[in-house]
């Protein structure tokens, strides 16, 4: 639920939580196999809403970008084990939190910059990652495109566009890693008509909801995650 409300209308920046939250019951290799084609059938329910509304320079930036991300993230997934990606979720879980507090507080603003082919790759590059190893790619896109100022509905729709993309390419390393398997496609089988669900509600909330109501509680979820999650990795 909280994947397809965010995706569908939040940026996709907490679209993370649930993988997050399933890698504290189930190996960390597992939660990422059962959640990507989740938000994949996300990605597919909220295209259509926001069909050409996209910045495509931004979104094709992102994209090559994202493939050498991917790369190293796949490389470093073959030769660690479960507590070091639960540890790297974990953090990443805390430092999202901060990322946006500090946001909030104004002690950390984004500086109003125009288009940047770099800055583009950039972003994707650490988006696909992160994205490869949590699912977690939201944050560095969110900078990058808050930078530009873009409309709300342009920002949004480009997140859908660039993610659309990134899980479809994540798609063959996870299946060449054994990310992939018969409990992981069971458990996205039941998971996806809630995040549907989610999706239907997000791109409705999109409108008229702030999206520090949605957050709000998003925030506290993510930082009893990541707690739990170093604990597990480090004990």
């Amino acid at each position: 639920m909280f994947a397809g409300i965010s995706k569908g209308g939040f940026g996709s920046g907490a679209a993370f939580v649930g993988g997050a939250v399933l890698a504290m019951v189930v190996p960390p290799g597992a939660a990422l196999g059962i959640v990507l084609p989740v938000l994949m059938v996300i990605d597919a329910a909220t295209l259509k809403p926001y069909w050409r509304k996209w910045h495509w320079p931004s979104a094709k930036g992102i994209i090559i970008g994202a493939l050498p991300g991917i790369v190293l993230a796949a490389l470093i997934y073959a030769y660690v084990n479960a507590d070091v990606f639960r540890l790297l979720i974990g953090v990443i879980c805390l430092a999202f939190v901060a990322y946006q507090l500090a946001r909030a507080r104004g002690w950390l603003s984004v500086r109003q910059m125009a288009f940047s082919r770099t800055g583009a790759w950039i972003a994707g590059g650490v988006a696909g990652f992160t994205s490869f190893i949590s699912h977690a790619g939201g944050p560095p896109v969110a900078v990058f495109l808050l930078s530009q100022g873009l409309a709300k509905t342009t920002y949004q729709a480009t997140t859908v566009i660039a993610f659309w993309a990134i899980n479809w390419i994540k798609v063959l390393p996870y299946a060449y890693l054994g990310i992939f398997g018969w409990d992981t496609i069971m458990g996205s089988v039941v998971l996806a008509p809630f995040a549907l669900i989610g999706a239907w509600v997000g791109v409705r909330m999109h409108h008229f909801v702030p999206e520090r109501l949605f957050f709000g509680l998003t925030y506290v979820l993510l930082v009893a995650t990541g707690v739990r999650l170093i604990w597990l990795a480090l004990t």
